[in-house]
C-alpha cells in the first residue's frame, strides 16, 4: 500500500469542501484526494477544480448529474483501481468523518485480524467500544443503531456498524468484490457494498471513530430514504436465504437408492 486515495463524493458541498480537503492533506500528507462531483448547482465542482489547480494531489471526477452516492463511489473505485491507488478510502464531504482519525484506520488496514489474516476492509465504526456520535438527537441515534442491527441480523453481517460510510479498502480486496452486482445508488449502498464484501470473503475490521453531525449545509438523509434502504435489505436477506438453503435428503427407496427434493 503506497498510494492512498481518499474519495470524497459531493453534491452541493461548497461550504465544506475546501476545509475537508485541507484536513485530509494535513492528516495524511502522502494521500491524494479525488473529489467526485455530480454537477452540483452551488458551484462545488468549480471549487474542486480550483483546489486541484492549487494542489497536484487533488483531482476531480465530474459527473453529468445527480445519480446517487453509490454510483459516485463505484465510478471512483473504477477510476482508482485503473490508476493503481492503494488503499482507497471513502469519506463524506460534510465533516462528519474526521480526517484526523484516518491514520488509525490506515494502520489497522496494514495489519492482520486476530486469526492472522490480512485485513481487506476497515470500517470507521460508531457502535464499537470507543466509537461515538456528536450532536445527534437520540431519535436519530436509535434509528441508526436499529437500522444497522437489522441489516446485521437479516444479512448475517459480522460488523457492529453496517451503515457506516467511513471505510478504507485494500485495492486487492476491492477487486475481489463483484462491483457489477452492487446496484444500490442511495443510502443503502453502504450495506449493499458491505454485504458483497462479506460474500467475496474480505477480512473486515472495525476501528472506533467519532462521528460529528455537519455544522454547515443541509443533510440529505430522510426517513423515506432509510425505509427504502431497509426494504431493500429485507429483499436481499430473503434472496440470500433462498440461495443458500440446503437441499433436503429423502429417505432411501426400497431399492437402496436415495432421492432428493429440490429446493422450492
Amino acid at each position: 500500500m503506497s498510494r492512498p486515495l481518499v474519495v470524497i463524493p459531493t453534491y452541493n458541498e461548497r461550504e465544506n469542501l475546501a476545509t475537508i480537503v485541507g484536513r485530509v492533506r494535513t492528516a495524511v500528507p502522502d494521500a491524494s484526494v479525488l473529489v467526485v462531483d455530480d454537477a452540483s448547482p452551488d458551484g462545488t465542482g468549480v471549487l474542486a477544480d480550483e483546489l486541484a489547480a492549487a494542489d497536484g494531489a487533488v483531482q476531480v471526477l465530474h459527473r453529468a448529474g445527480k445519480e446517487g452516492l453509490g454510483a459516485a463511489y463505484l465510478a471512483a473505485f473504477d477510476w482508482a483501481l485503473a490508476r493503481g491507488y492503494d488503499p482507497i478510502v471513502q469519506m463524506d464531504a460534510d465533516g462528519s468523518h474526521l480526517p484526523e482519525q484516518l491514520p488509525a484506520m490506515l494502520a489497522a488496514l496494514a495489519g492482520v485480524d486476530p486469526a492472522g489474516e490480512p485485513v481487506d476492509l476497515v470500517i470507521g465504526s460508531r457502535w464499537v467500544p470507543g466509537g461515538s456520535i456528536q450532536n445527534w438527537p437520540r431519535r436519530r441515534q436509535l434509528l441508526s443503531r436499529g437500522g444497522s442491527a437489522y441489516a446485521r441480523w437479516v444479512l448475517r453481517l459480522p460488523t457492529r456498524d453496517a451503515t457506516a460510510g467511513y471505510r478504507a479498502f485494500r485495492a486487492d480486496g476491492l477487486r475481489r468484490v463483484r462491483l457489477e452486482d452492487v446496484h444500490t445508488r442511495g443510502y443503502g449502498f453502504q450495506v449493499d457494498m458491505l454485504w458483497h464484501a462479506r460474500e467475496a470473503g474480505l477480512t473486515i475490521a472495525e476501528v472506533p471513530v467519532t462521528f460529528v453531525e455537519r455544522e454547515r449545509g443541509r443533510s440529505k438523509m430522510s426517513i423515506g430514504i432509510v425505509v427504502e434502504a431497509m426494504l431493500r435489505v429485507t429483499g436481499w436477506g430473503i434472496a440470500s436465504r433462498l440461495r443458500h438453503r440446503p437441499r433436503t435428503t429423502q429417505p432411501a427407496s426400497s431399492d437402496g437408492s436415495a432421492t432428493r427434493r429440490s429446493r422450492a
